[in-house]
């Protein structure tokens, strides 16, 4: 029963955590296979499949995506507190929309108990924690295309380009823009078309009766 109760307690976040799981299994598998494809078209060797989870080929095509994921939900969490969109149950209402003060004595969180800086930081954790992982992920992301291009060049026989010209550069760039704005696309569809659009027994919906502008 214990174990029934727990997996319907954290469902969504267990589902979501497998697929993601099963979804990186499958393109570190398929990247292995076409990134030693390209290496043995380029005159290069074939690596095992550990070799692969630390190459740049890898490392770069993961993180770029973490990148832009994590951009999304800091911004849009971010925004949210001071921009609405009419009808939509992704924004705040327009009418009576004052910021909640914690209660620093009745509070069950230690941090707000304590006040001041600790208080400020649990009240905005989340878009600090996010920001913290856009930024890492971004890091990891120029280093692994860096290490990517090095190969490239390497197998070209070019003359390797310092990790800071690499980075001012337009291909970098071009990787984190098709997939940032891809991302915010996404957060405009989801804001935007809920106004109208329904999904019976989804919170992120209004309910199906409802008029289109509630939620003011």
């Amino acid at each position: 029963m214990k174990a029934t109760s727990f997996l319907k307690k954290n469902g969504l976040s267990i589902s979501l955590l497998v697929l993601f799981l099963l979804f990186w299994a499958g393109q570190a598998f398929t990247g292995w296979k076409v990134y030693n494809e390209e290496l043995l078209e380029d005159g290069g060797y074939s690596m095992s499949f550990v070799d692969y989870l630390t190459s740049g080929h890898f490392v770069s095509a993961t993180f770029e995506n973490w990148e832009s994921e994590f951009l999304q939900m800091f911004v849009f969490v971010v925004f949210s507190i001071f921009l609405y969109q009419k009808g939509s149950p992704e924004s705040n209402p327009l009418k009576d929309n004052e910021t909640e003060k914690p209660n620093e004595r009745k509070s069950r969180h230690q941090m707000v108990r304590q006040g001041g800086i600790f208080k400020w930081m649990y009240a905005n954790s989340l878009s600090i924690v996010l920001l913290i992982f856009f930024i890492l992920s971004f890091v990891i992301h120029s280093w692994g295309s860096f290490r990517h291009h090095q190969t490239e060049q390497l197998l070209k026989k070019e003359n390797a380009e310092s990790y800071a010209t690499y980075v001012s550069g337009t291909d970098f760039w071009f990787e984190s823009f098709q997939n940032w704005q891809s991302e915010f696309l996404a957060v405009f569809v989801i804001v935007y078309f809920t106004v109208f659009l329904r999904q019976q027994g989804s919170p992120q919906s209004k309910k199906v009766d409802s008029e289109d502008e509630e939620y003011e």
